[in-house]
């Protein structure tokens, strides 16, 4: 963080200081909630919640080195000490932190980083000209965060949040790791519901926001993918205008993004990966091929310069539509269509267990996207499942499949649908993971259209199941104790299942191989 005197940090966040020698010192460091993380210099934060509370750990954190806490209460150390004002209500009150919140110490201390947050990246856009890109969406915001950072670091020193660090936490917490030096700023943002992206957008006030897709996840949240459009679309309405620098890049692919259009008061860039691109998109991709574990390669159009291949790394041919966002909000901050394809092709999978591609020793490829899901997420990783094994003669499709989360009350519904749409990607096993009416749901969903479906009801089972399908020789294969093996395992479901224990378990044996 930029160097912040601890008299600025209370009058800033409307804090007082308490046991506080010298008003003048300042804050250098990083700012941070785990105790563990605390170096010299810094600020912890100390955040109470049902289990743990960030005020036990005060004491700990001076001892690290932290030169203050910013606390809902006096700790006995030196703090910025920001008063409850009662338990939060109201939009934003749905996040897990305000859960046993009785007396609002959580929504006071949040508010505060928030506060805090706000004037930081105030003062570097002004006075350094830090650049902030916004990226919002149903599906595949860590993924074009990733790809924007890889970017943008090409040409100067990024920030960008680990994995999906993108709520009222998780984005200050990601701010205020800028400093003087810092260029850009990668701010990925999530919404429970209308008026979320609101607020995020006023602690980081984008110049461009990225908008990729309204899908399904939150469902059970926001009621109707409408009202997630509108939650979406408050990036868009938050941006500068055309005359100060502002820029929507919208998804011309999706009908709800490309409608927000009429909500920017920023110049509107629309991209397209559609086979025949939309008429509207000036970055688009033609001539798309995938390799054999669906790593694609394209020709990247846009309205500056001669097309420029692009060969991508990470996997997946909805990989190609984040490229061509991340290409969009890049070439509109100003670096060239070259440097952007060159960064584009040289990105790496960097947030882990997102379509992570590992190869085992014996043949066995195991894909890895176990952070999140829902059923637009599925269905991209489904198809790469698919397309991977298509490549290789012999070969078996594998899914581990769990549970899709916060569908509300169609979950069961959208669960049966994604268990009968694995035959078309022709599927060969199944094993729903759990015990849940939605897993069942999709268990017997895909049983009914002749994929061969188990349950496992721990990770070691499941993990133990794909390893007894893999011991064994699909029909019609002589001498398969002879070949090297083909097969290729998707393992996906919601964060909350866990798992990526099953992949773990997969490959930890087996010396893979990215």
């Amino acid at each position: 963080m930029i160097a912040v005197t601890l008299e600025d940090i209370a009058r800033i966040t409307g804090g007082t200081l308490d046991s506080v020698e010298d008003p003048q010192q300042q804050v250098t460091g990083g700012v941070e909630f785990d105790s563990r993380k605390v170096g010299n210099g810094g600020l912890f934060v100390a955040l109470p919640g049902a289990r743990v509370d960030g005020h036990d750990f005060a004491e700990t954190a001076i001892e690290q080195g932290a030169v203050a806490v910013l606390a809902a209460r006096p700790v006995g150390v030196p703090a910025i000490v920001v008063s409850p004002k009662g338990r939060l209500e109201g939009e934003g009150a749905n996040a897990d932190i305000y859960a046993n919140d009785g007396d609002g110490s959580a929504a006071a201390v949040v508010g505060a980083l928030s506060d805090l947050a706000r004037a930081v990246t105030q003062r570097l856009v002004e006075e350094d000209g830090l650049q902030i890109v916004g990226v919002t969406g149903s599906a595949g915001k860590t993924s074009t965060k990733d790809l924007i950072a890889t970017i943008f670091r090409a040409a100067g020193e990024t920030v960008a949040p680990a994995g999906s660090f993108n709520n009222e936490i998780g984005l200050p917490h990601t701010a205020l790791r800028c400093t003087e030096d810092t260029q850009y700023l990668v701010a990925e943002m999530s919404a429970r519901g209308i008026g979320h992206i609101r607020h995020l957008t006023d602690i980081t006030a984008p110049r461009i926001g990225v908008v990729l897709n309204v899908g399904t996840a939150h469902l059970g949240e926001f009621g109707s993918r409408e009202n997630i459009a509108q939650a979406k679309g408050e990036l868009v309405e938050a941006l500068p205008s055309e005359a100060d620098g502002g820029v929507a890049v919208l998804n011309a692919d999706d009908a709800f993004v490309a409608a927000m259009s009429t909500r920017a008061q920023a110049k509107v860039v629309y991209y397209s990966a559609a086979p025949t691109p939309a008429p509207q998109a000036q970055y688009y991709a033609t001539n798309i091929q995938l390799d054999d574990v669906a790593r694609a390669s394209f020709q990247l159009h846009t309205p500056h310069a001669d097309p420029e291949p692009v060969q991508l790394q990470v996997f997946g041919a909805h990989q190609v539509s984040n490229a061509l966002a991340a290409a969009a909000a890049a070439i509109e901050s100003g670096l060239s269509v070259k440097q952007v394809a060159q960064a584009l092709s040289g990105h790496r999978n960097c947030s882990e267990h997102r379509m992570d591609v590992l190869s085992r020793r014996d043949g066995v490829t195991v894909i890895d996207d176990t952070y999140n899901a829902n059923p637009e997420s599925m269905r991209a990783a489904i198809a790469a499942l698919a397309y991977t094994r298509a490549a290789r003669p012999d070969a078996r499709a594998i899914a581990v499949l769990g549970e899709m989360g916060e569908l509300g009350a169609d979950a069961q519904g959208a669960h049966s649908e994604l268990g009968a749409e694995l035959s078309k990607y022709h599927v060969d096993h199944l094993i729903a993971f759990g015990d849940s009416a939605n897993t069942r749901a999709m268990a017997n969903a895909a049983q009914a259209r002749g994929i061969t479906t188990t349950v496992a009801h721990s990770t070691a089972e499941a993990a133990a199941q794909v390893e007894d399908i893999l011991r064994h020789a699909p029909a019609g294969v002589e001498d398969w104790a002879q070949r090297t093996l083909r097969d290729v395992v998707l393992v996906k479901a919601s964060n909350a299942q866990r798992l990526w224990e099953v992949a773990e378990q997969l490959t930890e044996t087996h010396n893979p191989r990215k």
